[in-house]
């Protein structure tokens, strides 16, 4: 949606005014839209699951979003912040999350802030950092996250075609990020952050989980985490930085969370170097238990060159999470030394992919993080 188009719903009040006994009363009701853009209820309390509403002037939108459960939620949206009032949601940890309420400044989708410094080309992007103060409490299956979204375009009709930047701050109840990981504790933005990727339907997903989880950062440099992106072939310079979103991801329970401050800036006086080209590469694997028995099981191993080079070889490594032993790899070179094990394979064309089976003793792992690097 054009944003100039938008600014009746995200600015617009009502005002009524009632003459009782020489008393005027004047009430100010504002605006909550459905996604169709129709006015549904005057009140700063979004209980629709696809109901917006501004969140502090023409800047910042809200949005309930329970989008993956029939549970009833209910939030409330202040100035540039946002409480979670009720919500009745209870779905596995190991799938989508119920809903995603949150805040976020650019243009989530087709719904667009008032601003003319988002949406941002990648090539030419400024330095965009980021405030947030939340409030979270113990019980209950969530996260607390920004996504960056990117676009082809400066606005998307839908959902976008770009890549989503997840920059994981905190969570309660087990639930992990997806995927495979790529890295462990880079240093972004004055933290580290272990890096994972996921692919879903086409799309990519790129998230930096916090090691050391926080309720709060200041000058949180979004930038920052999009050049890391760009660096590892995951995000486009031609394509657009279109949203900046920050709220939590709700498997079960979620009331009382909350947003209590947050904000994004956009310094255009101050671009950044040029993010340079894609990685040469952007190698990554997973491994998935095929078979047990008694005292051992067979896995298959997946590498892939998610790059825009070849790779002349690759090397994976992991901890063996419960001591198990690899007792045989095909058409790889394998060395383990205590639990630390090394897979050495061979060339990759950018988007190949090849797959061995591995035979070990002991019980089956789980998720096992694998780090890959290019030869």
């Amino acid at each position: 949606m054009n944003p100039a188009a938008q600014i009746a719903f995200r600015i617009a009040v009502g005002f009524v005014a009632l003459g009782l006994g020489g008393a005027s009363i004047a009430a100010l009701v504002g605006l909550v839209l459905s996604r169709t853009g129709s006015p549904v209820a005057a009140s700063v309390s979004l209980c629709g699951r696809d109901e917006i509403a501004p969140a502090g002037g023409k800047d910042y939108l809200a949005q309930n979003n329970v989008w993956n459960a029939g549970t009833p939620q209910c939030v409330v949206v202040g100035d540039q912040s946002l409480r979670i009032e009720s919500a009745g949601h209870d779905v596995p940890p190991q799938g989508a999350p119920a809903a995603t309420p949150s805040l976020w400044r650019g243009c989530h989708w087709q719904d667009c802030t008032d601003v003319g410094d988002l949406p941002v080309r990648v090539s030419a992007m400024p330095r965009i950092t980021s405030d947030w103060v939340s409030s979270q409490v113990d019980a209950g299956t969530f996260n607390a996250a920004y996504v960056a979204w990117f676009h082809s375009g400066p606005v998307a009709d839908g959902r976008p075609d770009g890549a989503e930047v997840v920059i994981w701050l905190r969570s309660r109840g087990g639930v992990r990020p997806g995927g495979v990981l790529l890295a462990r504790e880079v240093p972004i933005s004055g933290a580290r952050w272990n890096v994972w990727l996921a692919r879903d339907q086409g799309r990519v997903r790129v998230t930096y989980e916090r090691v050391g989880e926080v309720t709060a950062v200041k000058g949180l440099d979004i930038s920052a985490f999009t050049e890391d992106s760009v660096a590892r072939g995951q995000v486009s310079q031609e394509h657009y930085l279109i949203a900046v979103e920050a709220g939590f991801n709700l498997w079960r329970g979620g009331a009382g969370n909350s947003i209590e401050a947050f904000s994004v800036s956009v310094d255009g006086r101050k671009p950044r170097n040029a993010l340079g080209t894609s990685a040469p590469s952007a190698c990554f694997a997973a491994l998935t238990v095929q078979d047990t028995w008694e005292g051992g099981f067979r896995a298959v191993v997946e590498v892939a060159n998610a790059g825009t080079s070849p790779v002349g070889g690759w090397v994976l490594d992991w901890t063996s999470p419960g001591g198990q032993r690899v007792r045989g790899a095909a058409g790889v070179r394998v060395t383990q030394t205590g639990s630390a094990v090394r897979v050495a394979g061979s060339a990759l064309e950018p988007g190949g992919s090849t797959t061995f089976d591995l035979v070990g003793s002991g019980d089956p792992p789980g998720v096992v993080p694998i780090t890959c690097t290019p030869a």
